[in-house]
């Protein structure tokens, strides 16, 4: 389940890097997200309820229902422009709650590690784009794109054919990725230039990925 969620979340991460940027309309982006998330709810709830009680069980799909619940706001806040606000203190938890997943993650899963601090940084985007109004939107949004397929789809493919990176070079690589990521998106956006996006298109920012 992990693995598809993750594979959901690279899609949405790309669509609403691309929304942000304005390849795609907001309206269209919006209905994504809330396909996305509620997909991603239910299949949760479907594991959580079949976990009978194991802790590790609903820990693993903890992240991926915060993720979940990122999209259908994103969705929803699209679709009804309920404000980004909010949505922007929420992914500041989300951010805070990955940290606590590297941290955990850091002995029995390096390269898991090493993205759930890659997400946490990409929320924590979000958190001062949403919440505090920084001047980030072309820099987020590049971090997205990037981000969508390196810290999401390609773990997920190499997951679902039972070869999960492990071992010192794919965490370096992963720290590496994320290097990139960052890096890559502050390259991209001084390149492409500043750009005013219009207030609807903002809160697609937040698409970012299901938790492994």
């Amino acid at each position: 389940m992990a693995y598809i969620c993750l594979v959901l979340s690279g899609a949405a991460l790309l669509i609403n890097g691309l929304t942000l940027l304005g390849r795609v309309p907001g309206r269209d982006s919006g209905v994504f997200n809330v396909l996305i998330g509620g997909v991603q709810l239910v299949l949760c709830t479907a594991v959580a309820v079949t976990a009978d009680g194991s802790l590790p069980v609903l820990l693993s799909v903890a992240g991926t229902f915060l993720f979940g619940l990122t999209y259908l706001y994103v969705g929803l806040d699209a679709l009804a422009g309920l404000g980004s606000t909010g949505l922007g203190w929420f992914c500041g938890l989300v951010a805070a709650i990955a940290v606590v997943f590297a941290v955990t993650n850091v002995t029995a899963d390096p390269v898991l590690a090493v993205l759930w601090a890659t997400w946490a940084g990409l929320w924590t985007l979000f958190f001062l784009l949403l919440a505090l109004g920084r001047d980030i939107g072309r820099y987020t949004a590049w971090a997205l794109v990037l981000a969508s397929q390196t810290t999401t789809t390609v773990p997920a493919l190499l997951g679902l054919a039972g070869r999960w990176p492990a071992g010192p070079a794919w965490t370096a690589g992963a720290a590496l990725v994320a290097v990139v990521v960052f890096v890559g998106a502050a390259v991209l956006s001084r390149r492409s230039g500043r750009r005013v996006l219009p207030a609807a298109a903002q809160p697609q920012v937040v698409a970012p990925t299901a938790a492994a």
